[in-house]
């Protein structure tokens, strides 16, 4: 009577308990990763692709000889006995530990085959997949990275996470003696859903031609921090793009703390001379004064217990507004934009962007300082006309260029081009900036001259109408207040005129001891270009 009431409750009146204990044993869920999809430049070279890996793991109830297990999984895996023993023995891992994740293919069928052949039980194999980036470091800042669970966390990889990474899938499969998956014994399953492949605006040749120019242009200057710009005015498609010390993404145990972003992106800083080309147009715009007209520029101007003096020394002269930008002089435009006054400047600052976000699809966009025009001082109003007591990133510099480039028309800087298999192609917004074409063809003039009779002269190309402007800007010292003495942070910003191209190039160094200059980098870059892409004058 005892064995039959005991038989009648376990299978009568606790049946579902033991029924749920017993399910549990022979059952279990498996997960189907999704493919993660592949990442192409613009002329479909693979960025970024998936390799299908296996994640090793064992369940410590079914490992028999952990000690030949553990010898097998530090010959195979790597690591050493230890490490695995120490996994296996864990308290915390009463059923389940991962031992290894994403294991080339390869390795686990020698591994599967050496534990096979001795009998040894209790590890298991899960299908994963691992992140490849087949051109290293070359984009690998603007491609970013992935964690080990396959989320994005870097660049594109992180900026367009959702669509690349799918929708897992899972089955619910059985077990028989000692944890081994029974062959066909599938109860339910859901179809993993593969990620979206995206193709970029990047042309990787091009991106490998600007990051060896900047790399070897930096170290010709002595710094390692640096930053590069290729974008299409009209587009706003971002050619090429980087920024020094560079990330490869498959070693990031070697990668420098700065490397994972784009600098030109995500910081901003005082440009310097290279954003007269703001103050000029303004002055063009409001017809305050032509390339032609006149001002007196005596050696040093005065504001605010300050002094304002040009980079070098010269003696008091009357500059035309073309001279003033062609030998960058601080206290010309300084003095133009007071005859003009600051409030259109501030405006013009407004209406170009220079104050916000550019928009382009990358995480971390910084969108620079200015102050409320309100708190502007007189020699705040001074030092802004060249470039200082203010911060705007290269971006939104490259931006500007472009918009001028672009006869007035801005567009969104951009690093997704489409998606490929639907050929889904996203829309970005353009804005007319500036109307006035006379203003327009004027600034273009003024820095065509820039680069035939000032400050440019290094960046000329024989054939081509280059339009640029160089800079020198000053390094705010946080520690001592002022600005560092000899230390300067340089730039060059321009764009071929009358061409079949409107690209425009920005290249910063940044931390460079002396006035130099980065305009042979900028020649090195757009030499490139007109050789790859068959630029020819109109």
């Amino acid at each position: 009577m005892v064995f039959t009431g005991k038989i009648l409750f376990l299978q009568v009146i606790d049946d579902d308990r033991y029924l749920a204990r017993a399910e549990a044993t022979r059952e279990r869920k498996y997960p189907v990763p999704a493919k993660r999809g592949t990442i192409y430049d613009r002329n479909g070279i693979v960025l970024a692709t998936s390799t299908e890996t296996r994640n090793v793991y064992a369940d410590p109830r079914f490992v028999e000889d952990p000690a030949a297990v553990c010898a097998k999984l530090a010959q195979h895996l790597g690591g050493s006995v230890q490490e695995y023993e120490q996994l296996i023995r864990n308290p915390s891992s009463e059923s389940f530990v991962y031992l290894k994740r994403q294991v080339d293919m390869a390795v686990v069928d020698t591994l599967k085959a050496d534990l096979a052949e001795l009998e040894l039980t209790g590890v298991f194999y899960e299908q994963s997949y691992r992140r490849d980036y087949p051109n290293g470091q070359i984009a690998g800042q603007v491609v970013g990275v992935c964690d080990v669970d396959g989320n994005g966390i870097t660049g594109l990889e992180l900026q367009y996470n959702e669509q690349l990474k799918g929708k897992d899938g899972y089955y619910w499969g059985e077990v028989g003696y000692k944890g081994t998956p029974i062959p066909d014994g599938v109860i339910e399953e859901t179809d993993a859903v593969d990620g979206a492949d995206i193709m970029c605006t990047l042309d990787v040749k091009m991106q490998a031609a600007v990051e060896q120019a900047l790399a070897e242009g930096c170290e010709k200057l002595d710094t390692k921090d640096g930053s590069a710009v290729l974008m299409d005015a009209a587009t706003g498609e971002v050619y090429a793009i980087c920024s020094l010390p560079y990330m490869d993404p498959n070693d990031l145990a070697h990668a420098d703390r700065e490397s994972p972003s784009i600098k030109a992106i995500t910081q901003a800083y005082e440009p310097g001379s290279v954003f007269k080309t703001v103050s000029a147009l303004t002055l063009l715009e409001t017809g305050t004064m032509t390339p032609q007209s006149e001002i007196y520029c005596p050696e040093t101007i005065d504001a605010d217990e300050y002094t304002v003096k040009d980079s070098h020394d010269r003696p008091a002269a009357t500059m035309t507004l073309r001279e003033i930008l062609n030998q960058s002089s601080n206290v010309g435009i300084s003095l133009s934009v007071e005859k003009m006054g600051f409030r259109p400047l501030y405006n013009n600052i407004l209406k170009f962007g220079l104050n916000e976000p550019t928009g382009i699809d990358y995480p971390g966009e910084s969108k620079g300082y200015m102050a409320e025009f309100k708190n502007w001082s007189r020699i705040a109003g001074y030092n802004i006309t060249f470039g200082q007591g203010i911060s705007v990133t290269p971006l939104q510099l490259t931006r500007f260029y472009a918009m001028i480039a672009n006869d007035g028309v801005a567009t969104t800087p951009h690093l997704l081009l489409e998606y490929p298999k639907t050929q889904e192609m996203p829309e970005y917004e353009t804005k007319t900036v500036v109307t006035d074409e006379e203003a327009l063809a004027n600034i273009k003039s003024m820095l065509r001259t820039v680069v035939t009779d000032g400050t440019g002269k290094v960046a000329n190309i024989d054939g081509f109408d280059v339009c640029a402007k160089t800079s020198t800007a000053e390094i705010a010292d946080p520690e001592k207040g002022g600005y560092k003495k000899e230390v300067y942070n340089l730039a060059y910003a321009g764009f071929i005129d009358n061409s079949t191209s409107k690209l425009v190039c920005f290249v910063g160094a940044n931390n460079v001891y002396g006035m130099r200059q980065t305009g042979d980098i900028f020649k090195a870059i757009m030499t490139t270009a007109i050789d790859q892409y068959s630029i020819t004058p109109e």
